[in-house]
C-alpha cells in the first residue's frame, strides 16, 4: 500500500521543508524513503514496536545506540483504515523534532490516502475502458453476453437497465488554432480533463464513461424512466459547448438507439460511431448527430462504393457535369429532408425561396423529371447522399 516511490518523494520533500531528516518505513521496519538516501533499504528496529502498538516513540542518543538502524528522534505510526502500514521518523533531539511529529504524520497519511484513492480511481477507469471496449467489439460467438453482465455488475453497473450509447469525438481544428495563435493540444495529455467534462454532465452512477481512443470518449448512458431524446441531445450539446470553449478544440457527438442487452448496446455504440461519421456533412452546423436521422445514410454506406457509384452515374450523371453541382445536390437533399416543403428547404439552405425555385427548375430541366415525382426524386436523393459518402 505504501510504495517506495511515494515514500521517497514524501520524505525528500518534507525533509527539505522542516530542515530535519525524515524517514519512512514499511510495516516490517525497512526504510523505503529518507531525506538521507543512504538510509534507504536499511532496517529501523524502533519501527517494529511502533507498528505493533500504533503508539509514537522517542529515542535519546543513548537509547538510539541500543537499537539497530535508529538515530535520536521521534518515530510515529502511519495508520490508514485502522491498520499501521509503516512509520515516519524525524531525526534530531526529541525536544527539537517532537513539535513536527504530528504534523508530518498527518500530512503523510493524507498523501497516502490520496495516493490510494488515485490508484483506485485509475483502476476503475481502466476497468470501465475494458468493459466498454469489450461491448464495442462484442461477438456472441466469442464471449457470452452474461459474462459481460457479470463483469459490469462487479464494477457496480447493471447492463440490464435501458441505456443508449453516445460517442464523443474531440479534435483540434488546425486552421482555428493557427488563427487564434493557440498551441496545438495533444488529446492524450488532456484526456483526464475531457473525461471529467463528460462525467460532470453524465453523472448518473450507472453512466459508464470511458476513453476509447485518443480524442474519443464513449458513454453508455442510463436512460431515466421519463427521459427524452431532446434531453439527451441537450446534455450532449452541453458537453460539446464546454469543450469548444477551450481554445483550439472542437467536439461532436453521435447518439445510438436505446438498448437493454449486451448485443443491443454493441449495436447502439456502433450506431453512435456511424452517426458521428455520417453526420459530418458540410454546412451542417450541429455538433450532435442521431443515428435515427441517418439510417438511410447508414444503409447506403453499407452498400459499398461500387454500387453507390453505379447509382450516381445512372441517376445524376448530367447534374454532376454542371459547375454548380454541389449547390444542386444540396438543394435536392434539403428538398427531400424538409418533407418536400419549399419554405423549410430554403430555411435549411439559408437562401431565399426564389433561389430554391430557380435551382429546382434547373434540376427538372436537366433530368427531365419533375421534383414533385417523389419516386424519381427519392432516387435522386439517394444518389446525392451516395455522392457525399463517396467524397468524404
Amino acid at each position: 500500500m505504501l510504495s517506495p516511490s511515494l515514500a521517497q518523494e514524501i520524505a525528500g520533500d518534507t525533509s527539505a521543508v522542516i530542515g530535519f531528516n525524515v524517514l519512512i518505513t514499511d510495516a516490517e521496519g525497512m526504510v523505503i524513503g529518507s531525506g538521507d538516501s543512504s538510509r534507504v533499504g536499511t532496517f529501523h528496529e524502533a519501527s517494529v514496536e511502533v507498528v505493533r502498538t500504533q503508539e509514537p516513540a522517542t529515542h535519546s542518543a543513548s537509547q538510539a545506540q541500543r537499537l539497530r538502524g535508529v538515530r535520536p528522534g521521534v518515530t510515529l505510526p502511519l495508520v490508514t483504515g485502522g491498520r499501521a502500514v509503516g512509520t515516519v521518523g524525524i531525526t534530531g533531539t526529541p525536544a527539537q523534532v517532537r513539535r513536527f511529529g504530528l504534523l508530518v504524520k498527518r500530512q503523510t497519511e493524507i498523501l497516502l490516502r490520496e495516493s490510494v484513492m488515485l490508484r483506485s480511481r485509475l483502476l476503475a477507469e481502466r476497468a470501465a475502458e475494458k468493459l466498454l471496449a469489450d461491448i464495442a467489439a462484442y461477438d456472441p460467438q466469442v464471449v457470452e453476453g452474461d459474462f459481460l453482465v457479470f463483469r459490469a455488475a462487479e464494477l457496480g453497473f447493471d447492463l440490464r437497465l435501458q441505456r443508449v450509447a453516445v460517442a464523443f469525438e474531440v479534435t483540434v481544428p488546425d486552421a482555428t488554432a493557427r488563427r487564434r495563435g493557440a498551441p496545438t493540444q495533444d488529446m492524450a495529455l488532456i484526456r483526464s480533463e475531457l473525461l471529467r467534462t463528460v462525467r460532470e454532465v453524465f453523472a448518473d452512477p450507472q453512466d459508464i464513461v470511458a476513453g476509447t481512443a485518443p480524442g474519443w470518449i464513449g458513454v453508455l448512458h442510463r436512460l431515466p424512466a421519463r427521459g427524452s431524446t431532446a434531453s439527451l441531445v441537450a446534455d450532449c450539446r452541453r458537453v460539446t459547448d464546454v469543450i469548444a470553449a477551450q481554445d483550439g478544440l472542437a467536439a461532436r457527438a453521435g447518439i445510438g438507439e436505446p438498448a437493454i442487452s449486451v448485443a443491443g448496446l454493441h449495436d447502439s455504440y456502433q450506431d453512435a460511431c456511424d452517426a458521428l461519421r455520417l453526420g459530418a456533412r458540410p454546412g451542417d452546423g450541429s455538433p450532435v448527430h442521431l443515428i435515427a436521422d441517418l439510417r438511410v445514410h447508414q444503409v447506403l454506406a453499407a452498400v459499398g462504393q461500387s454500387a453507390r457509384s453505379r447509382l450516381l452515374d445512372v441517376t445524376a450523371a448530367d447534374l454532376r457535369a454542371q459547375p454548380d453541382w454541389p449547390a444542386l445536390r444540396d438543394t435536392v437533399t434539403a428538398w427531400c429532408e424538409s418533407g418536400f416543403n419549399l419554405l423549410r428547404a430554403s430555411a435549411a439552405l439559408h437562401i431565399h425561396r426564389n433561389t430554391v425555385v430557380y435551382r429546382m427548375n434547373k434540376i427538372e430541366q436537366i433530368t427531365g423529371r419533375p421534383l414533385r415525382d417523389h419516386r424519381a426524386t427519392l432516387a435522386l436523393y439517394l444518389a446525392c447522399l451516395a455522392d457525399r459518402l463517396g467524397s468524404g
